[in-house]
């Protein structure tokens, strides 16, 4: 086991004014100057109902960047963060989620000195804030991370956030929650912002986040990776890995290359991941054009894997590393990153298309089997999975991404193919994300747009399958 010693403060802001030396301070003046800048960022915020304790329904995160700095040594994590944020609701103070041996040694509020009080894993500034008023915090900090406990039964991801291994490097994975285990965030997917990362490791490892890498250069006995993600992302999709790895790249569509990054001596990792290209491909056909300007994939050592958005985190260990997760990871990029949730209740909404679409349409026409052949054998324990998970829309809290927020919904989306016929489905398939573009967006909104669409009051379908308590027939119409 490795032995973790809490740093002192003075430790602590040494150690933040030496990895960050240079970095710049943002000031009041960073503030965007055009109101627009940011506006594909403004989220409608509101209390989770499955995990209340996450997130801030007073801070509309609009923008994060994030200067990392990571020492393999002593297992430190050093940040500087500044965050844009939009006043959701006028509050006299304002918190952010960020763990609590991760320890803030500096902030500033519009320019101004602020020390922010720290207790447990959440922030809190006092200071008054007006709804709709715009403001840049920035915090220096620094600690020792761990990831936290998942509220699942699985074992495939019983921790969550960012996760240090024995040969130094990190990776995070953080559905539901955990993306504050490296940095002060709205810990909430109602919440979405643009990101910029810098992240700083030592020569030899390659930091890796969302988005288009920038720039990669090595100064003295560091690597610094540059990354900018330039569509709006709930903080569950972010990803941080660091380590050693070699990058390579796949075609996909025309305009659109796959950047893979995988650890050098394992060609299987290679061999699986380039299976990305053929899977835009397809799914580009079942859903319509890839959404975002970039697609990569990182692999680290994991038994789970995450749609995180423009950099999909695929674990290699046990069985996980397949062609099957590779599409059902990259058409979350669809259902799941351009429309998100915006309640984790409705994680049916990420997980049921996906599945449909890789392990039904996509496992259906590489096996040669038929759809309904395919279906069957997951149909035939719907009724157990709603029995002991609940209802896909009502799930127990505490076992988080079990099957049957899998199997219900992607049964219910091929009942509905057959009630409504399969070409006007597939249209609306495409047209939803097309619509929707970087929303987080309710249940309420699909059944509305649904039954707008196709002419039919689908209420009662949708509560029968999402909420009932008894499983529907498959295919019934």
């Amino acid at each position: 086991m490795t032995l973790r010693i809490a740093l002192p403060s003075a430790l602590v802001a040494a150690l933040v004014a030496t990895s960050l030396a240079g970095v710049p301070v943002a000031s009041a003046h960073q503030v965007p100057a055009r109101s627009d800048q940011w506006s594909a960022a403004v989220s409608t915020l509101h209390r989770d109902t499955m995990y209340p304790q996450h997130g801030s329904v007073v801070v509309d995160a609009l923008h994060y960047a994030l200067h990392l700095s990571w020492d393999p040594d002593t297992t430190t994590l050093v940040g500087h963060e500044t965050v844009t944020f939009r006043a959701a609701r006028t509050a006299s103070s304002f918190t952010l989620e960020l763990l609590h041996s991760l320890a803030v040694s500096s902030a500033t509020l519009d320019g101004d000195p602020v020390m922010p009080s720290h207790h447990g894993d959440r922030i809190h500034v006092d200071s008054p804030l007006t709804k709709g008023s715009r403001h840049v915090l920035t915090l220096r900090y620094a600690g020792i991370p761990h990831p936290v406990p998942a509220p699942t039964q699985r074992t495939d991801f019983s921790t969550l956030g960012l996760t240090p291994m024995p040969d130094g490097s990190v990776w995070t994975m953080q559905e539901p929650f955990g993306a504050y285990t490296w940095y002060a965030v709205n810990d909430t997917p109602a919440d979405k912002a643009f990101y910029d990362f810098t992240i700083t490791a030592p020569r030899g490892m390659v930091g890796i986040a969302n988005g288009r890498l920038r720039s990669r250069k090595t100064l003295g006995d560091s690597t610094v990776t540059r990354w900018h993600l330039n569509a709006p992302c709930s903080s569950y999709l972010t990803t941080l890995a660091i380590g050693d790895y070699v990058h390579h790249s796949v075609h996909a569509v025309k305009g659109l290359s796959v950047d893979l990054w995988t650890h050098p001596g394992h060609p299987h990792e290679l061999g699986v991941l380039r299976y990305a290209g053929p899977a835009v491909r397809f799914l580009e056909k079942q859903v319509g054009p890839y959404p975002f300007s970039t697609l990569g994939i990182v692999a680290v050592p994991s038994y789970s894997a995450m749609e995180t958005e423009t950099m999909v985190t695929m674990g290699t260990k046990g069985s996980v590393l397949d062609h099957d997760n590779v599409v059902h990871e990259i058409a979350h990029q669809w259902y799941g990153d351009t429309v998100t949730p915006r309640d984790w209740s409705d994680l049916w909404m990420n997980e049921g298309m996906a599945f449909y679409l890789a392990e039904g349409r996509w496992t259906a026409r590489s096996s040669g089997i038929s759809l309904d052949k395919d279906l069957s054998g997951w149909a035939r324990f719907a009724a157990l999975y709603r029995a002991s998970s609940g209802p896909p829309a009502a799930y127990d809290p505490t076992d988080f991404g079990e099957i049957n927020v899998y199997v219900i919904p992607a049964l219910m989306w091929d009942t509905l193919s057959k009630k409504i016929g399969k070409s006007r489905f597939d249209t609306l398939v495409h047209q939803w994300p097309a619509s929707h573009r970087h929303t987080s967006s309710s249940r309420a909104q699909v059944v509305r747009w649904w039954s707008r669409k196709t002419h039919r009051d689908l209420g009662s379908f949708f509560h029968r399958w999402l909420l009932g308590k008894k499983e529907p027939a498959w295919h019934a119409h």
